[in-house]
């Protein structure tokens, strides 16, 4: 998409800037390479919020990715004399000045899918035509352009996977990545200063006022150049690729890994459709065939939610969703800090949360134990609590992708099988069969004896003195019987999905009246406009 107006500068010399959001990448960047083509002059820019900066909705180990990310981003830029424009402000107030300053004619940007970034754009977009600046978007975060997906599914998202397996097997495979960016042609050059760096360069953690004094080293390094690294790794793992089936779970799998790839995906320094074509080449040459979609399932998974969640500004909320069903959680502001700061008592639970606000990452069997435990399984609270949570901790929790996965998990949407819950002790001891991942995240427990490692309160008190950890003093008491409050649950899942059905027969019951009522008035000549 491209919208265009008349140039304000003298003659007809073009000048670019690129503006950085996601897709913090040189590879598979359509838009940047709209913006080179005949420039005379090319700035990258990436627009960092100072009031965002300050919100606690983005945690620190987040906030340390990104700007890995924006340093990678200007060592690379700068191997062809350029560099990357850091900007404090909001886009809205801090481009149009600096459109002006530098004499700007385009603008080129890659196309956000998300409500928010849709109403920025737009808004950008408008201040872009009055002030006669050409603006270029195109699609390169998501596999396809989900405008098409919609379009095929008569002006609706698709709201089950299969269907929307089934609207993409019409499509054929998604555009192929275009080529890296090597560098400026035929004379094109960022103009720089030599104070660049103090009025632009990439701000520190502590500029942004966050305290790291004796903070860990980060598990997750930023930047295209550590995801290209990964992306290379994870293909090495031939065998694993070729064979793709369900993945042998291990408590090994827990922990993060070297070919870990959605924290790239998520800040868009990997391209989806170089990882997507990447696969297929690899199984291709092992199998000699097509893969099959489980081979992409991560990456499809992900352009589903996006998806559904493009045209529904209420998609991260219960009310006012269409897609949510509407549950009556309860309001528990201690149960949910004790969630969230992995205090339950349930070993299993709570080395999950820890992991997460050390590291930024969690594996998804992981989050499927914690999520089940917060909402639908344990303790009765809100999707949306364990949402924002993840919004501020997990790396790899984009806008549509972490409430689609919330939604699903509460059996609030996509998924409604509310009485399979996951038991933290069962779940755990399967996961984590030794304890060996507890007793990486909760040193409390680490002489634990494996039989009580999932259970430490059933531990006879000399065990407990032993092992140096006395339950209810030096670790918490379970916070909940889970076997009472999973069967209360489910009876309350029960109730609001009969509830639910009950609603759906009357409402059907009401159009076929109202089907009939119509048909006896089209007999008079009346022309019914609501059928």
């Amino acid at each position: 998409m491209s919208g265009s107006a008349c140039h304000t500068s003298i003659g007809d010399e073009k000048h670019t800037v690129h503006w950085f959001r996601k897709g913090l990448r040189l590879h598979d960047n359509p838009s940047l390479k709209e913006g080179i083509k005949g420039a005379k002059t090319i700035r990258c820019v990436f627009v960092l919020d100072p009031w965002f900066a300050g919100s606690s909705s983005v945690g620190v180990n987040k906030w340390r990715f990104l700007l890995q990310c924006l340093e990678d981003l200007d060592r690379n830029l700068r191997k062809f004399n350029s560099r990357l424009f850091v900007i404090r402000g909001q886009p809205a107030d801090a481009l149009p000045k600096l459109f002006k300053e530098w004499g700007t004619t385009v603008l080129t940007f890659e196309e956000d899918p998300e409500p928010f970034g849709r109403v920025r754009d737009h808004n950008i977009t408008a201040l872009c035509n009055e002030l006669g600046i050409t603006v270029i978007q195109r699609v390169s975060h998501t596999l396809y352009h989900l405008e098409d997906i919609i379009e095929r599914n008569g002006g609706k998202a698709p709201l089950t996977y299969n269907q929307f397996l089934a609207i993409i097997a019409t499509m054929g495979p998604p555009p192929k990545p275009e080529l890296p960016v090597y560098g400026w042609h035929n004379g094109a050059y960022t103009p720089l200063s030599d104070d660049h760096d103090d009025k632009y360069g990439v701000p520190t953690l502590e500029e942004l006022g966050f305290d790291t004094e004796g903070s860990n080293p980060p598990t997750w390094l930023g930047g295209e150049s550590e995801s290209l690294a990964r992306l290379e790794r994870h293909l090495e793992r031939k065998a694993w690729v070729a064979s793709f089936g369900r993945p042998k779970m291990t408590p090994q799998s827990l922990l993060p890994s070297q070919t870990g790839l959605s924290p790239y995906l998520r800040f868009g320094c990997l391209s989806t459709r170089l990882f997507y074509y990447q696969l297929t080449d690899l199984y291709k040459k092992i199998k000699k065939a097509f893969p099959p979609l489980s081979l992409h399932g991560q990456l499809l998974w992900r352009e589903f939610f996006y998806c559904a969640a493009t045209k529904n500004s209420n998609f991260d909320k219960m009310l006012g969703n269409p897609i949510c069903v509407q549950i009556p959680w309860d309001k528990n502001a201690a149960a949910l800090a004790k969630w969230a700061n992995g205090q339950t008592g349930f070993p299993w639970i709570d080395a999950i949360m820890t992991q997460l606000r050390q590291e930024g990452w969690i594996h998804h069997i992981a989050r499927h134990a914690v999520a089940c435990f917060l909402t639908r399984g344990d303790l009765w609270i809100s999707w949306e609590e364990g949402m924002k949570v993840f919004e501020e901790l997990l790396l790899d929790a984009d806008w549509s992708v972490n409430a689609g996965t919330w939604m699903w998990l509460s059996c609030s949407s996509f998924f409604q099988q509310f009485f399979h819950c996951y038991c933290p002790v069962k779940f755990g001891r399967k996961a984590d069969p030794n304890g060996d991942y507890i007793r990486k995240y909760l040193p409390i427990l680490k002489n634990m004896p494996i039989q009580y490692i999932h259970e430490p309160w059933l531990a006879p008190e000399k065990i407990q003195q032993s092992a140096k950890c006395i339950i209810g003093k030096d670790y918490p008491l379970p916070m909940v019987n889970h076997t009472v409050a999973c069967r209360i649950n489910i009876q309350r899942m029960k109730q609001v999905y009969q509830q639910l059905k009950n609603y759906q027969i009357i409402e059907n019951a009401k159009c076929e009246r109202r089907e009939q009522d119509g048909n006896a008035t089209i007999v008079k000549n009346v022309v019914m406009s609501d059928y």
